[in-house]
């Protein structure tokens, strides 16, 4: 919890706002260059950052249908150029994730731009995901993280982790994955629904919030009109379909839902 004091000072929860980079070249939606990718996400973290929220995360969600077990050299170097601008332009903490599982690379990235953390998949246990098979990476991770320098990079980990099959792990609840993930020395849970803007349950973060000491992140379905119910039991929360518009996760930002659901943040945060 030290760590995550320290990089996040101020009241919690954390408001993480999303970066999902548009399409990056050699992937089958691709529609932009470089330098046009780069400045649209510039344009949306200037725009998160006038609107008030505490932290930025990338993320390569656009590049669909996602890897498994290699990607290519063009999507690290292309993430870690942006990472790097982006980093320099706010003085917001920032993050990133690369899709899917790629979390030794997207630690390299971190590295390479002077990232503050990282969101991983695939931490402890094991299930089955859109791209397949993804298992446990803990040991090799931290090791690899330890290698390169970069134990200032924190390392938020899903568990039960949404748009996947759990059956492989079905005797296992979530209780016990978080205890895990933390005995394993995750930085921060993140915990979602079952898909990307469907909501977490809020009985199960009352029960880790009771039961552990890590910090607890929520990485899917927050609202404007629900982020009551989750404020007082979470260190951060990752928003990203909500801040788009229509509330839709691959539209661009919309500046007026991030201000009004802020100012809402704020307003609430007086109250805890």
């Amino acid at each position: 919890m030290d760590r995550f004091t320290k990089l996040f000072p101020h009241q919690k929860p954390v408001i993480v706002g999303m970066l999902h980079l548009q399409a990056l070249i050699g992937t089958p939606q691709n529609r932009y260059s470089q330098q046009q990718i780069m400045d649209m996400a510039l344009a949306e973290a200037e725009l998160y950052q006038k609107a008030g929220v505490d932290a930025l995360m990338l993320e390569n969600m656009h590049d669909i249908p996602y890897l498994k077990n290699e990607i290519g050299p063009e999507i690290i170097s292309s993430m870690s150029v942006i990472a790097h601008q982006i980093k320099q332009a706010t003085a917001l903490p920032c993050g990133v994730q690369v899709l899917a599982g790629f979390n030794q690379e997207a630690l390299a990235i971190a590295h390479a731009a002077n990232l503050d953390f990282v969101r991983v998949e695939g931490f402890v246990f094991a299930h089955i995901a859109d791209e397949g098979f993804i298992d446990g990476c803990a040991g090799k991770l931290l090791r690899y993280r330890r290698q390169i320098n970069s134990e200032n990079v924190l390392i938020f980990t899903d568990i039960k982790k949404k748009h996947s099959s759990h059956s492989l792990t079905a005797d296992t609840d979530l209780l016990e994955t978080a205890k895990a993930a933390a005995f394993f020395l995750s930085d921060g849970l993140i915990i979602t629904g079952t898909a990307t803007g469907s909501a977490a349950n809020v009985n199960e973060l009352k029960q880790l919030k009771k039961e552990l000491r890590i910090p607890i992140l929520v990485g899917s379905g927050i609202t404007l009109y629900n982020v009551a119910q989750y404020l007082p039991y979470s260190d951060a929360l990752i928003v990203g379909s909500w801040f788009k518009k229509q509330a839709y996760w691959a539209n661009v930002v919309d500046y007026d839902r991030v201000a009004t659901f802020m100012d809402k943040v704020r307003d609430l945060r007086v109250n805890m």
